[in-house]
């Protein structure tokens, strides 16, 4: 394709040349009038915005020569910005000094031509140069934001890795966990919990991604629930760090959603970040053994999967049962404990119960009240049953030393 040369002259190129400082000066100038943000700036911030609007000048009259050769140029001057000055401006901001910039250039450059023709021309380029520059200083800005985006990844990873972990038991370390979920926005009070599941995916076909960011979906669901959230894989499942409080009912169902088909576990809610180690190790060992409970709601706790975590080998689920079911039994007297093994031995017959302790019915309704105002769990019920004979067998093994400690 043949390159169309613009019809201006060399002299006017020239002249061009020499204005092209008062031109930037003159933008800058207008910035400062028109943006009243523009003045809280520091000196050194407005020096550089001269710079890269003198710069931008400059190019101009070399993109002039050629625009089809250099469309490059268009965004060397937002690349020569001090990173300072970068950060301290948002998109919307550079796009209102874009735009006087432009304004000021059509009013003045212009007037640089030297017959109507020439004129005409420059008009015309101005305004082309500007939407480039604006397309320039977009990509430049989404190429940051790509940047960042990544960083914070890497952040987001850190956290979630030190939090399962629990890499946080010298100051260093746990000032290091702080500061990074910080810098993701996490509030330094905020309760924590841990949900642990399979990662979302798109539409009908759980064989296809959702997008180039699966977990986009997540966030925004967190966002809407008003609940902070750090994001890790652990395997194949997907580990979510929530600021959701046990009371936040809609939240925790919001953020479940998210989630993608499967179970999803939840951990005790902890008092902040350096304690989810806890939250995140019981969501980790339930997910495990999940499997083992079919009918189990979604989300479920970690602490209603006990029995199944037992059997799946986690020893944090022994000492729960032992210290928050047996223990209690054992220490209120040997006649409850009693009484839970024959009413099971019974299948839950109160008569039966009654006749083999040697006691009336309405004992044995009493005894098994105190067992579920103690434990949580009522005999009567098929879980509280499991729960209830799996924890004393536990209490008994661990009398022995046939159970370990943790």
């Amino acid at each position: 394709m043949t390159r169309v040369r613009t019809p201006v002259s060399e002299d006017t190129f020239r002249r061009l040349e020499l204005a092209t400082g008062g031109v930037a000066g003159a933008g800058v100038a207008e910035m400062s009038s028109r943006l009243p943000w523009f003045g809280r700036l520091t000196a050194d911030q407005r020096a550089g915005v001269l710079l890269v609007t003198q710069l931008g000048a400059a190019n101009f009259v070399t993109w002039l020569r050629d625009p089809d050769a250099t469309p490059g140029l268009t965004a060397e001057a937002f690349r020569s910005a001090p990173p300072d000055l970068a950060r301290r401006m948002s998109l919307r901001q550079t796009v209102e000094l874009v735009r006087i910039a432009t304004e000021v250039f059509e009013d003045r450059i212009p007037t640089v031509g030297a017959n109507r023709t020439e004129r005409a021309t420059l008009v015309a380029a101005v305004l082309r140069f500007g939407r480039e520059v604006a397309f320039a200083a977009a990509t430049v800005y989404a190429s940051a934001a790509e940047a960042r985006g990544a960083w914070d990844a890497r952040l987001e990873a850190l956290v979630v890795d030190a939090v399962v972990r629990g890499d946080s038991d010298s100051a260093d370390s746990a000032g290091a966990v702080l500061s990074r979920a910080a810098a993701l926005g996490w509030a330094p009070a905020a309760r924590a919990r841990v949900l642990v599941g399979t990662p979302p995916v798109e539409g009908p076909d759980p064989a296809r991604p959702s997008g180039p960011d699966p977990l986009h979906g997540v966030r925004r669901a967190a966002h809407r629930a008003g609940a902070a959230v750090l994001l890790g894989a652990h395997g194949s499942a997907l580990l979510m760090i929530t600021s959701a409080d046990d009371g936040a009912d809609d939240a925790l169902r919001t953020l479940t959603d998210a989630f993608g088909p499967g179970p999803v576990v939840a951990g005790p809610v902890v008092d902040g970040l350096l304690e989810a180690h806890t939250s995140a190790a019981r969501a980790l060992a339930g997910h495990r053994a999940v499997a083992a409970r079919p009918s189990a709601p979604r989300p479920v706790a970690a602490d209603d999967l006990l029995p199944e975590r037992v059997l799946a080998g986690d020893r944090t689920a022994v000492t729960t049962l032992v210290d928050d079911v047996a223990r209690p039994l054992r220490e209120a007297g040997g006649a409850l404990t009693e009484t839970v093994e024959s009413y099971l031995d019974h299948a839950g017959v109160l008569e039966a119960c009654a006749r083999s302790l040697f006691v009336h019915p309405n004992t044995v309704r009493y005894r098994l009240r105190r067992v579920a105002d103690l434990t949580g769990s009522h005999p009567g019920d098929a879980r509280g049953a499991t729960l209830l004979r799996m924890a004393i067998a536990l209490d008994r093994l661990r009398a022995t030393g046939a159970t370990p400690d943790t």
